[in-house]
């Protein structure tokens, strides 16, 4: 891996003075509340290998700012790909339009930071290309060897290194160097003319080299068979009501959509989410507590700064089953009187800041997933989740299962297929009654959406036992 020396600053590097960025970022910033000037320099490479060959592979450079100015409940933004003195003093002219008049007082500037959460290490650098094409054929070798119901095998390898500096209007530029690497692995087996798929993920912050080691692909290419000849052998599910396990990791992500969302302050401060004006109130099952934390070194949602300058930090929401805290970025803060959290994220420099998760987490309890599953007479035991639909506003949620099994007589038996977990994220929460002394986080997989912007996340949770939860399924 190549190390890289200290990089030039994004505004350096593009010709424009720190200086002049500056006095153009406070003429807009005049008589408002808050705003920055986000500037972003990204690279980032994709290669996809599928049907025994190299179907894709790609490299994309880009760069650019966002200008904003934020004034009461408004704001404005204007942004451009080209880093010029002429194009932010046009888009600080734009975004200055939001004032109308307007007339507040600046907001403290986000505290200052020696924490750094991950290098500036090159990680699209090494391997070379030649050996992640070489690297991709064998992991596909390997899989379609594995199993001689093995009909195809899909692997693919993403990297990305950004940079992204914030000016400030006290003159402070804050800049953070983002890496971010995954390995996907998907098999598909036939047997007597039914295919069924398997597939996993895993990735982080770090250099490709914590991802591709031959113990680590191998397990992941392991895993997807092993959860394809599951599928091949599941049953139609039965639907109906009934006692719930889920499993630890990434099945977290039925609590990132269908509880997470509803704390961020934006959703509270509007008064649209199912958690508003219950701060202090228990929401939650004794023993459940939720936080979010973007601090976790190298995970896929951490961040050393989010994207107005604030650290991130660990935030506190449910404890012990008492609501306690928002996800708060410096607008929804102010607003609602308090402190921001550092979950101030957007997707790229064209796109305003908001507040987001970063790695949300329900903490372990006591009980083993043994216990869960003995104590089930009639259940459902989901192994891992895959995608679904919530409402954000009310929590309501359709999950899918994509590895499930029945629970009867407080065993697991019968794989099923078509399993649908449904119901709605704050009910859910005081239906939990144990939780597990498993926790895990997820491989690093995680993208969120909201109001049309990705960011990357993490998720994690123990086992838990929810009773009385609504399955879908085929089998009525």
């Amino acid at each position: 891996m190549n190390a890289l020396s200290p990089a030039p600053s994004v505004l350096d590097a593009s010709g424009v003075e720190t200086d002049v960025a500056l006095q153009h970022l406070r003429e807009a910033l005049q008589g408002a509340d808050d705003g920055e000037l986000f500037l972003e320099r990204s690279e980032s490479e994709a290669l996809f290998f599928d049907d025994g060959r190299l179907k894709s592979a790609s490299y994309d450079a880009n760069e650019g700012f966002g200008l904003r100015v934020v004034a009461g409940e408004g704001a404005g933004y204007a942004h451009a790909a080209e880093i010029s003195g002429a194009a932010i003093a046009r888009a600080g002219e734009a975004a200055s339009l939001a004032k109308r008049g307007y007339s507040g007082v600046a907001a403290e500037p986000p505290r200052a930071t020696n924490a750094k959460f991950y290098g500036e290490d090159d990680v699209l650098a090494s391997p070379g290309f030649g050996d992640k094409v070489e690297l991709l054929q064998r992991i596909d070798a390997f899989a379609r060897a594995r199993d001689p119901r093995v009909v195809q095998a899909s692997v693919s390898i993403v990297g990305e290194r950004r940079a992204v500096e914030i000016l400030r209007a006290d003159g402070r530029l804050l800049r953070d160097v983002r890496p971010l690497v995954r390995l996907n692995v998907s098999v598909t087996v036939e047997e007597n003319g039914k295919r069924e798929s398997g597939g996993t993920g895993a990735g982080g912050r770090t250099a490709f080299e914590a991802w591709i080691s031959e113990e680590q692909w191998q397990a992941q290419v392991e895993e997807a068979l092993r959860q394809a000849l599951v599928n091949l052998d599941a049953q139609p599910c039965p639907a109906g009501e009934m006692d719930v396990v889920i499993g630890p990791g990434w099945n977290g992500v039925l609590l990132h959509e269908a509880i997470g969302h509803g704390l961020e302050g934006d959703f509270n401060r509007k008064g649209v989410s199912a958690f508003a004006g219950k701060m202090g109130e228990r929401v939650a099952a004794p023993g459940v507590t939720i936080l979010d934390d973007g601090t976790i070194p190298n995970r896929r949602g951490s961040l050393t700064i989010d994207d107005e300058g604030t650290p991130s930090e660990r935030t506190v929401l449910i404890e012990d089953g008492i609501l306690v805290g928002y996800m708060h970025d410096r607008q929804s803060a102010r607003l609602m009187g308090l402190k921001p959290t550092g979950n101030a994220r957007r997707q790229s420099y064209a796109h305003m800041p908001m507040p987001r998760m970063s790695n949300t987490i329900m903490l372990g309890g006591d009980r083993s997933q043994a216990e869960m599953i003995a104590s089930t007479q009639r259940g459902l035991y989901c192994a891992h989740l895959g995608g679904g639909q919530v409402d954000i506003t009310n929590g309501k949620f359709v999950f899918q299962c994509t590895e499930a099994y029945l629970i009867e007589d407080g065993k697991i038996t019968t794989p099923v297929k078509g399993a649908t977990l449904i119901g709605d994220g704050p009910t859910v929460l005081t239906k939990i009654t144990m939780i597990g002394d498993d926790f895990s986080m997820d491989p690093g997989i995680g993208v969120c959406g909201k109001s049309g912007q990705g960011v990357p996340v993490g998720v994690g949770q123990p086992s838990v036992k929810i009773g009385g939860l609504t399955v879908g399924g085929t089998n009525v």
